[in-house]
């Protein structure tokens, strides 16, 4: 293989590890968020995934670990499908499962720091997608 062609496939290999940095992984987008929040069962078992209290499904543990990243960076690297299964997650525990999603916050976000930030940013118009 000429110079020339291995330095073309360093540069995309390059873009393509920078690209997989930027975002989260989109393996698990096709779960169905909507199945597993209709179901109190389906929910405690992803809360005490995340709380450490039972072990995880693989995208549990997925979740488990890039909810710090994303808790710090607003889910910075959340496609829109996944910012916006976010914002359904966090509307649903709130108003459905309350005592799971206090449970939550106290393990995650102990301070309500990224809470707030994120209810302000929604507060102010700022855009999902």
């Amino acid at each position: 293989m000429n110079n020339n062609i291995k330095s073309v496939l360093l540069v995309i290999l390059g873009v393509s590890l920078c690209y997989a940095d930027d975002q989260y992984t989109s393996k698990y987008d096709n779960i169905d968020l909507d199945k597993i929040l209709d179901s109190k069962r389906l929910v405690s078992n992803y809360v005490q995934c995340l709380l450490g209290t039972k072990g995880c499904p693989p995208e549990g543990l997925e979740l488990k670990r890039t909810l710090p990243d994303a808790l710090k960076t607003q889910c910075a690297k959340c496609s829109c499908f996944q910012r916006q299964g976010a914002v359904k997650a966090i509307q649903r525990l709130q108003k459905d499962y309350p005592d799971e999603w206090k449970l939550l916050l106290d393990k995650w976000d102990p301070k309500r720091e990224s809470l707030a930030k994120f209810e302000d940013y929604v507060k102010k118009g700022g855009k999902i997608c």
